[in-house]
């Protein structure tokens, strides 16, 4: 493929964009080469700057479970933009999706819009250290709750790509208050309340850990996480930014029958556009400003284009049959890619759930960021370089997630296995 406009486009953009991205997992220095630049998106593809299509697994990392320009989202957003993008006042429809969220998510009775994740998963920690009086915050090792200081430790995602272990600019005092543990041990969970139960405000995690490649929990250790919680008076959150909405209509929660007492979703709610929340238990929602005394505030929380792309988008999850669907093409996905590279002989495993799943290149089991640190980074760089030239586009990195979206057919998952197999007997 030519990329000779992309190659023009990013050499401007560094010019006037540090690392000429605007967000470090755009970039592919952990794969080699230079990032391409889109042009646009329908359904299941995307086009570059000089024309070239891909199919896309990565999928705007995961909101767009309907895939590029879905026509009713489109639609929904560019009737309501007509009247005003933005006003900083109320707006019925504000009201329309939360409830929807609130319906939903059974642990969820009040919710707060805001635009990010990185906002969502930052006030629902402040939330919780307001609501409890106390100050440290238990998260794990590889889950990414965004790039707020204080949750800036042992991050996992683009931090673990880049090889940061944390951020230059965050003052150690930022991150003195969060207690880092390996995910999935429920026994450092058990010895740190053991230590410190009476001064916990929260236990912050992604229920399925997305940002280190799909990790999958084990059932002891969410249980103990909630035993935990309840019993030492500390909050539970789940951050589902990723998998709110992905896995079911609702949070993974709904699977595991787990309820936290707060929980930050974002991708999915906003069809696409910037938006987020975080929600919970009324007695916790309600230290909220203006009816409690902790403070969070945006000009551009629930503002009308994101609200209508995200009711837009719920709307069509709630199709008969949409989870079934995608969640079948996504197990025979993501077992083909585990099938393909060990059949050329290409040590491989595979975690993943629904729609979402990693190749992870190494053998055994991934059950936590000490088993992803063993994947052999130089392998997936080769595999992502090879199928990008045939046409088909993962995240460029190892530790990520990819996506099937509705928009996927099962034409697109043969072509691109048969592409897989090609590019593991090339290797």
């Amino acid at each position: 493929m030519k990329r000779t406009k992309s190659a023009e486009a990013f050499e401007l953009a560094k010019r006037l964009i540090p690392g000429g991205v605007n967000s470090p997992v755009r970039a592919f220095k952990s794969v080699g080469g230079d990032p391409f630049f889109v042009r646009k998106g329908s359904g299941a593809r995307i086009w570059d700057a000089d024309g070239n299509e891909y199919v896309d697994f990565v999928c705007s990392w995961g909101p767009l479970i309907l895939g590029h320009a879905h026509p009713v989202v489109v639609e929904a957003v560019t009737r309501v933009v007509s009247d005003g993008m933005t006003f900083g006042i109320p707006t019925e429809r504000e009201t329309e999706l939360a409830g929807a969220l609130c319906d939903a998510i059974p642990s969820m009775k009040k919710v707060r819009l805001c635009s990010s994740g990185t906002e969502a998963a930052m006030s629902g920690i402040r939330a919780a250290r307001g609501f409890t009086r106390r100050d440290l915050v238990v998260k794990f090792d590889g889950c990414y709750h965004g790039h707020s200081d204080g949750l800036l430790a042992k991050a996992g995602s683009g931090v673990a790509t880049l090889g940061l272990p944390d951020s230059a600019g965050v003052p150690a005092s930022f991150t003195s208050c969060t207690i880092v543990l390996p995910y999935n041990d429920a026994g450092a969970l058990a010895a740190c309340f053991d230590a410190h139960g009476s001064k916990i405000a929260a236990v912050i995690l992604e229920p399925v850990a997305g940002n280190m490649g799909v990790v999958l929990p084990e059932r002891k250790f969410l249980e103990s996480c909630r035993e935990l919680t309840r019993s030492h008076g500390a909050l539970l959150i789940f951050d589902e930014v990723i998998t709110g909405f992905r896995i079911c209509y609702g949070g993974v929660q709904k699977i595991l029958g787990i309820e936290p007492d707060i929980t930050v979703l974002g991708k999915i709610v906003g069809g696409g556009m910037p938006l987020a929340a975080y929600g919970g238990r009324e007695d916790v929602m309600n230290m909220i400003a203006p009816v409690g005394p902790v403070y969070q505030a945006g000009t551009l929380s629930g503002n009308p284009a994101a609200v209508a792309a995200g009711i837009a988008t719920l709307s069509e999850l709630k199709r008969p049959g949409f989870y079934e669907k995608i969640e079948t093409r996504g197990r025979r996905f993501f077992e083909g890619l585990v099938a393909a590279a060990k059949a050329a002989g290409v040590e491989a495993c595979g975690n993943s759930i629904g729609s979402m799943g990693t190749l992870f290149f190494r053998g055994g089991e991934v059950k936590c960021w000490d088993d992803v640190k063993k994947s052999d980074t130089s392998a997936y760089a080769r595999f992502f370089r090879k199928m990008l030239e045939r046409g088909f586009y993962f995240a460029p990195s190892q530790f990520e997630a990819a996506f099937v979206s509705a928009a996927h057919t099962d034409a697109d998952v043969d072509t691109t296995l048969r592409a897989a197999e090609e590019s593991f007997a090339t290797d």
